[in-house]
């Protein structure tokens, strides 16, 4: 059997049922300064979004949320929503769980490709002058 989830003691109904205000004082400090600094209109719209999306999916739709709002903390309410977020290039599905919650939705998002050398061609530098081609 799973372990059930608890963030700082709590579990995700009670998160979801606490206030912004009581839920901001459980976040780590950079994402608790971020928050009571308040919300970007971005973030506000997004937030919306989110909460249209929920409705929906409690009528059997499925809907999903494109943002580009990389900076937003995961809130409790956005736990079981799927977030479009965009990494620079595309769109990148991410499935908000329980375990995200307190960090940003970029940290989900990878916004560089790792890279892949190849074998050297002819051309390449003067060094590959010397690798025996196959």
């Amino acid at each position: 059997m799973p372990k059930e989830f608890r963030y700082r003691g709590h579990t995700i109904e009670e998160l979801q049922a606490m206030s912004m205000d009581e839920f901001i004082h459980l976040l780590p400090s950079r994402q608790r300064r971020s928050l009571l600094r308040g919300l970007t209109p971005e973030q506000r719209i997004f937030l919306e979004n989110i909460r249209k999306a929920k409705e929906a999916t409690a009528q059997e739709e499925n809907t999903l949320v494109k943002t580009h709002v990389r900076d937003m903390v995961v809130l409790p309410e956005m736990v079981d929503v799927t977030v479009l977020v965009h990494n620079g290039k595309g769109f990148t599905a991410v499935e908000i769980t329980p375990q995200m919650i307190g960090h940003y939705l970029g940290e989900f998002a990878i916004t560089n490709k790792p890279v892949r050398h190849g074998t050297p061609g002819i051309g390449a530098s003067r060094s590959s002058m010397y690798v025996p081609l196959k």
